[in-house]
């Protein structure tokens, strides 16, 4: 193929194949001592190219390197540095921009210089050396020995297809543009935790006290411990009719999900009809710990309309006299407040596979802080269900442009 299947309008010309090793020159990195790591000018390790592929150099080592070491291995504007040696195969022959002359810096002697002669496009060189024909060729031609490693010989026979100057700026140019609101999506996403993991301390009473640091303005009463058998009914409903026959699980980052679109295969048994059917709305505790949820989970069922879970889990919905806010109830098990009375409860040495042993009578004896007033509930409910839409909303917004970067690499090089 000489055309790439999309193109920008206006060019019709056959790509020209070029092998590396025309374009310019290749030169392996330097080996450093262990005296002279962490002391001396800055140095380009492994860690700066791996899942990048422009060097962050504001992140550099350091190593210390003589005056001719300097000269020779020095880092210009538009080289390319290459993995040359990786423990994963996917690892080798991962690529990263120079974006400015480096002065006074080295590189790894794990890592391959490319050096353009033929004057390629900055942009352009970002995502030519990652897409697929390209990545291909190299792993294909990585030796093993401890680690998987590719040769400046490999490198100098990569056949690259390559348009005429103006296309490779317009195809970098688009890319980069694409890599910029996939980073700032993702930038907003963490700020947006971070907000709400420090409003989760600071809108919910701590160490004993009856008011949060931070109040929604009209509010002043005391908040009340509630215990929450009287705010909550255990819900123990067989699906014994096949109500639903779609398994879930519990995870403390995406809440009540489907099995198979999180493990990518169905962990429950084959009839259901003996689990829990949950409704849309009720909650469920997960008594397996992990490193997110070191005293397990618990999460309100809003992806479906129903679901089963193994009796393993405690399943709850909110009386019918509504004595607390759902979407408060939602917030209050993001915090750890709950924690402390599961770890009062939890038999003592009895884990089993990360499985905490605690009865449901004794989980429905926790206590939990809540306002008096119920709209107060409401506001801090909302607040969260609202911080919680812009993190989805950010994270959808990232799979998407990646999605589509994806596709354009495919499609826009060949």
């Amino acid at each position: 193929m000489k055309k790439p299947k999309i193109r920008f309008k206006g060019y019709q010309e056959d790509w020209e194949q070029r092998k590396l090793g025309e374009l310019g020159s290749l030169k392996n990195g330097m080996n450093f001592s262990k005296e002279a790591m962490g002391i001396g000018f800055p140095f380009v390790n492994l860690q700066n190219i791996f899942g990048n592929n422009v060097i962050d150099v504001t992140n550099l080592g350091k190593a210390m390197a003589s005056d001719s070491q300097l000269k020779d291995y020095n880092l210009l504007n538009g080289d390319v540095l290459f993995v040359r040696s990786s423990v994963k195969l996917e690892g080798v022959g991962e690529a990263a921009l120079v974006p400015q002359n480096l002065e006074n810096t080295t590189y790894s002697g794990f890592i391959i210089r490319f050096r353009d002669e033929y004057g390629l496009d900055n942009n352009f060189k970002r995502f030519l050396f990652g897409i697929e024909s390209v990545r291909n060729q190299i792993m294909a031609q990585a030796t093993n020995s401890a680690n998987k490693n590719i040769s400046q010989t490999v490198l100098e026979n990569l056949c690259l297809k390559i348009p005429n100057k103006s296309e490779q700026e317009k195809i970098g140019l688009y890319f980069s543009n694409l890599d910029h609101l996939i980073t700032l999506h993702q930038r907003k996403c963490e700020e947006t935790k971070t907000l709400k993991k420090y409003m989760l301390q600071k809108m919910f009473p701590q160490n004993g006290h009856s008011v949060p640091e931070i109040r929604f303005s009209g509010f002043t009463e005391d908040w009340e411990q509630r215990k929450l058998v009287d705010l909550v009914d255990r819900v123990t409903r067989k699906n014994q009719d096949l109500v639903s026959e779609l398994p879930l699980t519990i995870s403390a980052q995406y809440g009540l999900i489907d099995q198979n679109e999180f493990f990518d295969k169905r962990v429950a048994s084959k009839d259901v009809s003996g689990y829990y059917l949950i409704e849309n709305g009720e909650f469920a505790y997960n008594k397996s710990t992990s490193t997110d949820a070191p005293w397990g989970a618990i999460k309100r069922l809003d992806r479906y309309k129903n679901g089963v879970l193994s009796t393993l889990y405690i399943v709850f919905g909110i009386k019918e006299n509504n004595p607390v806010d759902s979407d408060f109830l939602v917030s209050y098990y993001s915090t750890n407040l709950w924690h402390k009375g599961i770890h009062e409860i939890a038999a003592e040495g009895a884990r089993n596979h990360g499985l905490l042993n605690i009865a449901p009578a004794d989980f429905f004896e926790t206590k939990l802080m809540i306002p008096q007033d119920i709209e107060e509930q409401k506001k801090i409910g909302k607040y969260f269900e609202e911080l919680e839409r812009l993190i989805t909303l950010h994270q959808h917004k990232c799979e998407e442009l990646q999605n589509i970067k994806k596709f354009m690499l495919k499609n826009m090089f060949i």
